[in-house]
């Protein structure tokens, strides 16, 4: 039984908690994200997880709210390079507003995002594109956007 103590007590030490803040403007728009994030910690260059996300966006009298989960990955190539990447799956419900009329739409949008970023040892700030980019669906401003990662 302490094979098996050490054996648990050695991959909690690898488990990091944390998550990212994303913000996008563009002309009459914001978007605002939150996602708090776990990673299993496989060596100095290698981390994978999951992520809880919740999403907020305006452009002028549009509104979306997302919510859903991600799973991720992170390689450091060397200490001070990030590179990551994400699958994200969200749940949106957006009220889009015209002259004529007001449409309520929700449904379920992926995003593939690639990232780079500056990495200390417990945040990284960057960008990431996401490659599967809808700009008549997706709640992000446009496909680039800024974000921090913070873990501990």
């Amino acid at each position: 039984m302490p094979k098996n103590s050490t054996n648990n007590s050695d991959f909690w030490n690898n488990v990091r908690f944390g998550g990212g803040i994303g913000l996008g403007f563009t002309n009459n728009g914001f978007n605002g994200s939150i996602s708090p994030s776990v990673i299993y910690q496989f060596n100095d260059q290698l981390a994978v997880g999951t992520s809880l996300n919740f999403n907020y966006a305006k452009f002028s009298d549009d509104k979306f709210l997302a919510y859903g989960g991600s799973v991720l990955s992170l390689f450091n190539p060397i200490p001070q390079l990030q590179l990551s990447t994400e699958f994200e799956q969200l749940r949106i419900n957006r009220t889009l507003y015209t002259q004529t009329v007001n449409i309520e739409d929700n449904y379920w949008l992926p995003a593939l995002f690639v990232g780079i970023g500056y990495s200390t040892p417990n945040v990284t700030f960057g960008l990431r594109y996401d490659l599967l980019y809808n700009h008549k669906k997706s709640i992000y401003g446009n496909a680039l956007m800024p974000f921090v990662r913070v873990y501990f």
